[in-house]
């Protein structure tokens, strides 16, 4: 440690004295290049720390949703699995999928079959994606073009193996509309579907034309009031919503059909950002409901307190009261330890067989999460 105390100065060796200035003749000598910084060895291995967990269950299906994801590779790749957990503790729908920036690939165990995506960039402008269905032996093929507007862009998309006309979809700044032959009773016709929305009349109005209905739709929004308006041809189906701002924290949003005279109304009160109430009546199905959640509605689990979201609903019908009942979903994420260079040795870091060893840990935590689940009841 160093004494705080000041030191006595010692006379027997002379004080250091700054270094003349240099002349103005003399040159500098160049400072010598920076060292590079050391770089840690397998790195691209290093963010492969944890892995998240997200369970999910609802009361109305009872059944467990879970997905595991982890990164691999410095972020290059993701692993994602995903399954459901009955009530008799069976894993079905299993689904497993690689993403990476490239390419993504997509296996479902239960099926046999296995997806695969392809990516590829050529400058900003040309942009190329496949896709192929290894069962089904089908797939499809897909250019993008940018011209030197970024809002405006021509995709031209075909099936292959089949032979026939290919998709075209042209999209610019106010919608997009597409051409594709279809087969209708043995005869092949020519269809159209686009979109295309602008500000009118103070508000703000979209036409869709998809499988020979066109839909459409006006929206006026001020900072308390909203009004929109829709009507779809040839049915002649029209319908509005009408949505009311009390204050910051209260909102009332009413909707109505004019073709079936079914209507439901919402009333919305935000405590937080994490703390939502609502409450409602919908005459189609002549039931009432108030539903708390707690976490963001819209938002994912991790931006959550305790990364958790919980809605708690209420049911009442109307025409029996007594079957009232009251359901719950409930979002969890946890990020879980899963490996590091103290937890796997040194050996397993090397050659060809990092992803195999990488793997194989994943698939036994899930099982030990599995079992873990399944020994308290889940």
């Amino acid at each position: 440690m160093l004494d705080a105390s000041p030191r006595i100065p010692n006379y027997l060796v002379p004080p250091l004295l700054p270094p003349p200035p240099p002349s103005p003749l003399e040159l500098e000598p160049e400072p010598p290049p920076p060292s590079p910084p050391p770089t840690k060895p397998y790195q691209f291995l290093s963010s492969l720390s944890s892995l998240r967990v997200t369970s999910e269950f609802d009361t109305d299906s009872r059944v467990f949703f879970h997905k595991l994801s982890c990164k691999l590779f410095d972020n290059l790749a993701k692993l994602k699995l995903s399954f459901i957990n009955n009530a008799k503790r069976e894993i079905t729908e299993p689904q497993l999928a690689l993403f990476s920036k490239y390419l993504s690939i997509y296996y479902d165990p239960e099926e046999q079959n296995a997806i695969f995506r392809g990516y590829y960039n050529v400058g900003p402008t040309w942009h190329f994606k496949a896709a192929i269905d290894v069962k089904a032996q089908q797939g499809e093929l897909a250019v993008i073009a940018k011209l030197a507007d970024p809002s405006y862009a021509v995709e031209v998309s075909s099936p292959v193996p089949d032979v026939s006309l290919p998709r075209a979809t042209f999209r610019f700044p106010i919608g997009e509309f597409s051409l594709e032959e279809r087969e209708e009773d043995d005869v092949p016709r020519l269809s159209i579907n686009g979109i295309v929305k602008g500000p009118i009349l103070y508000g703000v109005g979209a036409a869709r034309y998809m499988d020979e209905e066109l839909k459409l739709r006006y929206s006026y929004k001020d900072g308390t009031m909203s009004f929109i308006p829709s009507i779809s041809l040839p049915t002649n189906t029209a319908s509005f919503a009408f949505k009311r701002r009390f204050s910051p924290s209260d909102k009332l949003s009413y909707w109505y059909n004019l073709d079936s005279n079914y209507w439901s109304v919402v009333y919305k009160h935000t405590y937080d950002k994490d703390l939502k109430f609502k409450a409602g009546y919908d005459s189609e199905v002549r039931l009432c409901w108030a539903s708390l959640w707690v976490g963001d509605e819209n938002g994912k689990a991790k931006t959550t307190p305790m990364k958790m979201k919980i809605q708690v609903m209420l049911q009442v019908p109307q025409d029996d009261i007594t079957s009232t009942v009251i359901l719950f979903r409930v979002k969890k994420r946890w990020d879980i330890l899963l490996l590091s260079h103290a937890t796997l040795p040194v050996s397993l870091w090397h050659g060809y067989w990092t992803s195999f060893y990488v793997m194989i840990y994943i698939i036994a935590n899930c099982f030990i999460i599995y079992n873990i689940m399944a020994s308290v009841g889940c």
